[in-house]
């Protein structure tokens, strides 16, 4: 079996979610810009490159959102492990860090500054406003009102 399974964004959520409630251990790959949204009962987590998904981090998600070409391997060296385990806490950090903040508007404009900064606007265009409000706390039309001054300031950089 390959120590990487590649996944074709959107394709297999399903599938997906299950391995992630089955316990198994996997990492995003720490090579390319990807991650995963794993929604959980009442938010969601980002799991970007190098970060642990699925063990006991991931038991009862619900749902998941590939952000970019999704490649997880199986972490089977101890130090591989304890490196995907440091690497989701630092996400989850990173996370915590925006919902401290109490001004919803602030904390959605900067975790999309973070996002289009790592992955690019067209990447993040295509991340669910509802998958990315989960994360830091708001309604997803509070990143709508955040996307659409910053897609019409990019339009008008192109024209």
């Amino acid at each position: 079996m390959s120590d990487t399974l590649k996944l074709i964004q959107y394709s297999q959520p399903a599938e997906l979610v299950a391995q992630l409630n089955s316990g198994q251990l996997m990492s995003v790959d720490s090579r390319s810009r990807c991650g995963l949204i794993v929604y959980k009962r009442y938010y969601a987590e980002f799991a970007g490159p190098g970060a642990a998904v699925g063990g006991f981090f991931d038991i009862g998600s619900q749902r998941v959102v590939p952000v970019g070409n999704v490649a997880l391997a199986h972490p089977e060296k101890h130090e591989d492990r304890s490196s995907a385990y440091t690497i989701r806490r630092h996400w989850i950090r990173l996370a915590e860090q925006m919902t401290e903040n109490p001004v919803p508007l602030q904390r959605a404009k900067m975790l999309l500054t973070q996002f289009e900064h790592y992955f690019g606007l067209e990447t993040v265009n295509q991340i669910p406003d509802e998958a990315l409000a989960l994360i830091v706390g708001v309604l997803p039309q509070t990143i709508r009102m955040v996307r659409r001054p910053l897609q019409k300031k990019k339009e008008l950089v192109a024209v």
